[in-house]
């Protein structure tokens, strides 16, 4: 099968067993690989009202038909379970160059199911399948552990591993690589926890049958010299995503306390150019990666001394921007506190500001966190915090469930402002003024996260008063940035370097010898975004129109100041922009897939479970 390893590997940790069997052709050819084979294999093996820390959930990894080839950014990886933050469908993407082994070892997928009676690592080498202990890693730091590893089996081994929080089955505990890459959101660190895995070891000797082996390398290389010859490839590359502070900021759009306000006065001295100039040792990259965005810091003080990869944009924007911490040293050591308990830099930034502003309002009394403050701008009190959530100490334990459910314990008012969409928290742009980006977040299908439509550059481009032609913008994004996750390649190139679409159908055609176009190419990714939303339908109850409305914050209080003060979102905005967007998907209003659209699209085995869910 060409572009593909041909195999799924099965484990179950309950009686320590695994099987490998061939990839079902069908599964390949409707939902091509990577998010699409974690989103059909979730909604096939997963049984309807699975608990996410149960025996019956299972974590789904997934590379795609491109991962592992001679093609700038082949080397992302999909992990996929039934969300503890959502209770809907969850995924992670994540790069490094774990992704490739895999395909290496001969695997398209793998199925972690059941629940380990104790501590235990998976040992991937080829088809050699071992499940290790793993007590003497537990409660160890996501990053020593993969160090201890490393160690242990040797450089060639490929790691991904959870740490404290992950143990500790914190809803937004992430699962890490690479020192420094994570599988951040919807809490899929959680459910390896919950399965007492606490990492996946994997080295990979085999190769991948190509259609055509010479126009494979050729057209690689033509890739790489086209990124190269990019306008923005040498002025992007020194920052990576952290260039990127000052345009956001600029806008009104970078998150500052908790989502009050978009833009902070400090930021640069939080920017890229801080980050170049304080912290950054060099620059560092993943799997075939001709754009580095990594930047591997260091940064001595006398109260630390600490590696870290980043901060990145995102980290940026949630630890330095939405807490106050304001310079890069600072915003780097919470970095790499939240990287070692294994805890996402996104949500952990979002959730200790939503503490901060609950503490600023009298709703967290000094006397329920021992007598301490949590004050904007702490990082001592940022360190401090994390940890108690990590572990499930004191009020650590009601956060570490996040903003939504938090909001629910605290109550006066608190509700209002946790900044979350679906129990995902809202990553790094104030959306107040703009509406698709607003769009964007809530519709996302895994929780308010920036990676299914970035969608903030269009609506500066086009106006961002308009609401004319924001949901088909939308629309597409979900199609096109998604795509990149099921076939497992980087869409930094294109997002940042500009690169032409055009040459994805090219190269896919080298590799696997099936010649689509682009737009057959999206047809899939349709087909995947109208599943994962049936899967989120069939598993939470009461699922739909309410469940993608935005925090109350953006749709009541005005931004107080900066470039975009005055300026917020109502209800009546909102529900325009759902309107449209569902009209345009062919769901209704409650945004349920019609039985034409799930036909149209492929999905006519989801219609006896969605049917009755329409009014």
């Amino acid at each position: 099968m060409n572009g593909y390893a041909g195999n799924i590997l099965r484990v179950n940790l309950t009686n320590r067993t695994h099987s490998i069997t061939p990839l079902p052709q069908d599964l390949a050819d409707n939902f091509l690989g990577g998010r699409g084979f974690v989103a059909k294999l979730m909604w096939d093996e997963i049984p309807p009202g699975a608990d996410p820390f149960g025996p019956e959930n299972k974590v789904i990894i997934s590379p795609g038909p491109l991962t592992g080839v001679f093609l700038p950014g082949a080397g992302k990886l999909e992990f996929g379970a039934k969300s503890p933050a959502t209770g809907g469908y969850g995924d992670s993407n994540v790069g490094g160059h774990i992704s490739p082994e895999i395909k290496y070892a001969g695997f398209d997928a793998i199925i972690i199911e059941g629940i380990a009676d104790e501590p235990v690592y998976l040992f991937i080498d080829d088809f050699n399948i071992e499940i290790r202990p793993a007590a003497e890693l537990w409660g160890k730091g996501a990053l020593e552990s993969e160090t201890l590893l490393k160690q242990d089996l040797g450089d060639e081994f490929q790691i991904a591993t959870i740490g404290p929080a992950g143990e500790n089955k914190v809803l937004f505990a992430c699962i890490s690589h690479d020192f420094g890459r994570q599988a951040g959101r919807t809490g899929i660190g959680a459910v390896m926890g919950s399965k007492n895995l606490k990492a996946i070891a994997v080295h990979g000797t085999k190769t991948i049958q190509l259609a055509d082996p010479v126009a494979t390398l050729e057209k690689g290389k033509e890739m790489f010299a086209a990124c190269f010859e990019k306008p923005g490839f040498e002025e992007w590359t020194p920052q990576g995503t952290a260039g990127v502070t000052d345009w956001v900021n600029e806008i009104g759009a970078f998150p500052t306390r908790n989502f009050q306000t978009g833009y902070f006065p400090k930021h640069k001295d939080i920017n890229g150019e801080a980050l170049m100039r304080k912290i950054k040792v060099t620059d560092k990259a993943c799997y075939s990666c001709p754009i580095p965005c990594g930047k591997y810091s260091r940064v001595k003080k006398a109260e630390y001394d600490i590696h870290v990869e980043g901060p990145e944009y995102e980290t940026i924007a949630l630890i330095g921007g939405n807490t106050e911490i304001d310079n890069i040293e600072d915003c780097a050591y919470a970095n790499y506190i939240l990287d070692e308990l294994g805890l996402d830099s996104i949500s952990g930034g979002n959730v200790v500001g939503f503490a901060m502003e609950c503490f600023e309002k009298g709703i967290i009394k000094s006397e329920d966190i021992s007598g301490r403050s949590l004050k904007f701008g702490s990082v001592e009190d940022f360190v401090w915090l994390s940890q108690e959530i990590a572990y499930r100490r004191g009020i650590g334990s009601v956060l570490a469930d996040g903003v939504r459910e938090a909001a629910k314990v605290f109550g006066q008012g608190s509700e209002k402002f946790a900044i979350h969409v679906k129990g995902v928290e809202w990553s790094g742009y104030e959306a107040r003024y703009a509406p698709a980006m607003m769009l964007s977040y809530m519709t996302a299908d895994v929780g308010a996260h920036h990676n299914r439509s970035w969608a903030i550059t269009f609506d500066v481009a086009t106006g961002r008063d308009k609401l004319e032609g924001k949901a088909q913008r939308v629309i597409e994004l979900q199609h096109i940035r998604p795509l990149f996750d099921m076939l497992c390649l980087c869409r930094l190139q294109w997002v940042e370097l500009g690169f032409e679409l055009d040459w994805y159908p090219q190269i896919f055609k080298a590799v696997t010898g099936k010649e689509l176009t682009w737009d057959d190419l999206l047809a899939f990714s349709e087909r995947v975004w109208n599943l994962t939303r049936s899967y989120s339908l069939r598993e939470i109850e009461g699922f739909g129109r309410s469940f993608d409305y935005p925090p109350a914050r953006f749709m009541e209080e005005p931004i107080p100041d900066g470039p975009t003060a005055g300026k917020y979102m109502p209800k009546e905005v909102i529900d325009r922009l759902l309107d449209e967007y569902y009209k345009l998907r062919g769901w209704d209003n409650n945004g349920i897939p019609s039985a034409a659209q799930l036909k149209k699209v492929g999905l006519g085995f989801v219609e006896s479970t969605i049917a009755p869910l329409r009014k």
